[in-house]
């Protein structure tokens, strides 16, 4: 990250960037057919969404930078690259070697080092400025080239002391590097190449001062985007009333009686495609939008398109719901295991922490049709870990049935229907869901029973999990609301909100 600049200030980006401004509420969301567009529009529309999964990406990804493009070593892309760089360098190289030299190539770099370093100036570094420009005044340097005057050593050591003044302590040692080369060729490949990653650092560095002002505003400039989207294509909503069609579904069949805060006054649903039945209680669209959110950690690869308004969060959840798998049978493994040894060897120093290791270590990276397998070989770890804890205490060994009797019920975890897996899952999204709920998070007293092991990992998951659920419920609650309203009240008015809650 580049030294840091005091009163360092950046101004919002100019293609239409978070500003702050009240944003009128969505307009209705007409189920339009598909339109034919346009190579120009489409690249819009592109265009659109990457802007927008760039701001979304560094409000919600603390870790997020900017990284060089790469291919794989053997892609075309990357012979392609080789080959022009290794021509270019080659040529370069050639041209200096000559008698007398060609600068051609050399003041062409000159011209893009010289932009480089006025790019990694702030707006008052007025002098250093002027010092560059007229340093390397280019028109002067290719008179010199004319008259075989160029000073190409003279010129290099300027810029690499330009460089030390401007780059970011990480790139310290490969700027006082440079200065020990002397091959003319390979010293100005080499500031090309540290420009580029110092470049990027000022990238980064800016994406760093830019995140504080995005977090206030990228609210309404991710619902500003996503509305500009939807004018353009208005089908682009068809999955999220999807996944919120089923998940009112699934709220209704589960609700036994009216909610303290019913979204609806008393007022039943008509029959109509995707509407909640009218024999059942409407549920709130609190209890809704959660269903859906929730329904997100049991996604099926193949299952319908994720909603449109959850895809650039997509791999993310995923991530959650990953983990979420993973924690269930490592749970699920220790309270077996515990229910088996009994709390003796269980209360032994370290026996459980080593347990939990070696079940996450042979679940890591598995996706859940391999989980028969790894359970296969966690059931032998689990096995020699009780022998050894047994022979270290003083105890006998189980006998050949009780070591069959606990493999056996290790293994068979690998079963969704097994009990205690089952139990262990909806403990575990019990929990979770306190941080889908806005105010459910502070609701961690009582911590499940049997989840102990896994507190601080879960914590962790849960918190990860709700920042998400909270960022969109903000951007996209508005557009849920008019879905919703279609879902549990296909009669009422467009525009009314009456009897509806909000969240």
């Amino acid at each position: 990250m580049p030294k840091p600049r005091p009163g360092d200030e950046q101004s919002p980006p100019e293609d239409g960037g978070p500003r702050g401004e009240e944003l009128p509420p969505p307009g209705p969301l007409p189920a339009s057919p598909p339109q034919a567009l346009s190579m120009n529009e489409l690249q819009e529309i592109t265009d659109d969404i990457s802007k927008l999964t760039i701001v979304h990406e560094i409000v919600l990804n603390s870790d997020f930078k900017l990284q060089a493009a790469s291919f794989s070593p053997k892609s075309l892309q990357n012979r392609v690259k080789e080959t022009l760089h290794k021509a270019f360098w080659d040529s370069l190289e050639e041209q200096l070697s000559a008698s007398p030299p060609d600068c051609t190539r050399a003041i062409q770099l000159l011209q893009e080092m010289k932009e480089a370093l006025l790019s990694l100036l702030l707006p008052w570094h007025n002098q250093l400025r002027s010092q560059i420009e007229g340093a390397l005044d280019m028109e002067l340097i290719r008179q010199e080239a004319e008259h075989g005057a160029l000073d190409i050593h003279g010129l290099t050591t300027y810029i690499l002391g330009t460089m030390a003044r401007l780059c970011a302590p990480i790139r310290d040692e490969e700027v006082r590097g440079l200065q020990r080369l002397t091959d003319p060729a390979q010293l100005l490949r080499e500031i090309f190449r540290v420009l580029g990653l110092m470049k990027m650092d000022m990238l980064n560095f800016t994406i760093q001062s830019l995140r504080t002002h995005l977090q206030d505003h990228t609210i309404q400039y991710e619902r500003k985007k996503f509305q500009e989207l939807l004018d353009k294509l208005p089908s682009s909503l068809d999955c999220t009333r999807e996944w919120l069609r089923k998940a009112a579904a699934e709220a209704s069949a589960s609700s036994s009686q009216p909610p303290p805060h019913p979204a609806v006054g008393g007022s039943s649903a008509a029959h109509s495609p995707g509407a909640v039945s009218s024999s059942t209680t409407v549920p709130s669209l609190m209890s809704v939008l959660n269903q859906g959110y929730m329904n997100l950690l049991c996604w099926e690869p193949g299952q319908k398109e994720y909603p449109e308004t959850l895809f650039m969060d997509q791999a993310r959840l995923q991530d959650v719901q990953v983990q979420v798998n993973q924690l269930t049978i490592i749970a699920a493994v220790l309270l077996v295991t515990s229910g088996m040894c009994g709390s003796t060897l269980c209360g032994s120093p370290g026996f459980v922490a080593r347990l939990k290791r070696v079940t996450k270590v042979l679940l890591e990276g598995l996706s859940c049709t391999r989980y028969e397998e790894a359970l296969e070989d966690i059931s032998d770890q689990v096995l020699q870990e009780v022998s050894r804890t047994l022979s270290q205490l003083g105890y006998a060994a189980f006998t050949t049935d009780k070591c069959a009797s606990l493999k056996g019920q290790i293994k068979s975890i690998a079963d969704k229907g097994n009990a205690v897996r089952h139990v262990i899952d909806q403990r575990i999204r019990s929990f979770l869901s306190l941080f889908v709920s806005p105010d459910g998070q502070n609701s961690q007293k009582d911590f499940p029973k049997g989840l102990d092991p896994i507190q601080e990992e879960l914590l962790e998951v849960g918190h990860r999990f709700g920042s998400v659920i909270h960022h969109n419920r903000q951007v996209f609650g508005p557009y849920y609301l008019e879905i919703l309203k279609e879902v549990l009240l296909p009669e009422a008015e467009p525009g009314s909100d009456a009897g509806m809650d909000a969240f």
